[in-house]
């Protein structure tokens, strides 16, 4: 049997209105960020540039300087719901935190989204590091980083057992001889652990995925143990090719020693295209959305992510070496910090370039639609990645652009599908339906 050629995957970061933080600032109705219609669009848009997904991140907290950047101030299982019955292929990633949630309800959220969509749901698990989240829940603060990966595991594998809990073959449906449910085939997971007590078994019968795809964005030592045992795809930010492969392979690696195919996952790091007719045309039009920065505000931001002064930071020179030479910092985003501080050293950014590099730690390519998909081929190519989460400067625009330009080139190159091949998102992600650890022999 001759083997499929290896394809891309690609999704789209809906996180508010943009990855840019002047985004707002280009859309004809500022209210965007909580109009469900916006969103809407957006996902019409990557359906039909046939992308596996769209992604909606979320922190139970307003963490956003909202006097001049919107939040992200929906809540995304409901978003998602409503975007499913506007579209009919598009995966649907929610992002979801077990440090603020508990996982009977969070898995029949997830599950029910599943079902409403087809088998279009995924989670993203994360831990959630922000103080101003712990305070919403009665917290002084967050738990430790070891104790927040220690819920995790616990919590995803209660997630897990409950959309087990009912086999695939449970629903009888014999009408004639009044048998609906085989509850021989429905089983109560009586799980006890150090965080959890749950009985179950599930109020929903197993999910058209059997289980929801789970994404995971750890880049930490637990987060990357977390995702090569229970993650379907990995998010990461990684600014270099080079340190890309090493993630790569080492998410391989540790999936081969947690038993796992390693060939199963799908690991997708973030990237940031800004595409234009010509090169000079790209660097102008990011040039243009970068004009409506406050350089200020703008040091001072990242003035957070590094744990320091502002006064600490010269826009016009490089970071210092008390800044470049930390490894590791108490709270945030250790995946944000270590990508943005390998950015600045390996390419010599000053404050100022770093700042208008601005993608989060996210690898920038601007250029024309060859360009870009010269980038994604050799990235795609040389082991450093399945694919890719697209984070543009602005939305609908930015996606606009990289479906009208970057994907009739991905697909001319034999990289990028030309129509859905299937209806779930494991379909479309090319993974096996997932063994119902509770199956019992069918008599």
């Amino acid at each position: 049997m001759t083997r499929k050629p290896r394809q891309l995957h690609l999704t789209i970061n809906m996180y508010n209105v943009g990855q840019h933080e002047a985004a707002w600032r280009v859309l004809a109705d500022p209210r965007s960020f909580y109009d469900v219609s916006f969103y809407r669009n957006v996902a019409r848009i990557a359906e039909r540039g046939t992308l596996d997904a769209v992604f909606m991140g979320d922190v139970p907290a307003l963490i956003e300087d909202v006097g001049h950047r919107p939040p992200q101030a929906l809540e995304p299982t409901v978003l998602l719901a409503a975007i499913a019955g506007s579209t009919e292929r598009i995966g649907l990633v929610a992002t979801a935190s077990t440090t603020f949630n508990e996982p009977f309800n969070l898995a029949r959220r997830l599950a029910s989204l599943d079902h409403i969509s087809g088998g279009r749901a995924a989670w993203n698990a994360v831990t959630t590091y922000h103080a101003a989240a712990a305070a919403n829940f009665g917290l002084v603060d967050v738990p430790s980083h070891d104790d927040r990966f220690a819920r995790a595991s616990e919590f995803v594998d209660v997630v897990t057992k409950l959309w087990d809990s009912w086999e695939d073959a449970a629903i009888v449906g014999d009408s004639s001889s009044g048998v609906l449910t085989d509850t021989a085939r429905v089983h109560e997971i009586n799980h006890e652990g150090e965080y959890f007590r749950v009985r179950g078994p599930s109020v929903l019968p197993r999910s058209p995925q059997g289980r929801p795809v789970l994404v995971q964005a750890g880049t930490s030592a637990q987060g990357k143990a977390f995702a090569a045992r229970y993650a379907d795809v990995v998010y990461t930010a990684q600014p270099t090719l080079k340190g890309a492969q090493a993630f790569y392979a080492e998410i391989r690696q540790l999936a081969g020693v947690a038993g796992r195919d390693p060939g199963s996952i799908r690991i997708l790091p973030g990237i940031v295209p800004v595409v234009g007719d010509t090169e000079k045309q790209a660097w102008e039009k990011k040039a243009e959305i970068d004009g409506l920065l406050d350089i200020d505000r703008e040091v001072a931001r990242l003035a957070r992510v590094f744990g320091v002064e502002t006064s600490d930071l010269s826009l016009d020179e490089q970071l210092p070496a008390h800044v470049t030479n930390a490894a590791v910092r108490p709270g945030g985003s250790q995946g944000l910090l270590q990508a943005t501080l390998t950015l600045a050293r390996d390419k010599r950014l000053t404050v100022r370039e770093l700042i208008a590099h601005n993608g989060r730690g996210h690898t920038l390519v601007v250029g024309t639609a060859e360009q870009i998909a010269d980038e994604i081929e050799q990235w795609f190519s040389s082991g450093a990645a399945d694919g890719f989460n697209l984070n543009v400067a602005s939305l609908p625009a930015g996606l606009e652009d990289f479906v009208e330009r970057v994907i009739p080139e991905l697909r001319e190159r034999g990289l990028f599908r030309s129509e859905y091949e299937g209806v779930t998102l494991r379909d479309h992600l090319g993974l096996e339906h997932p063994k119902n650890q509770f199956e019992t022999e069918v008599v």
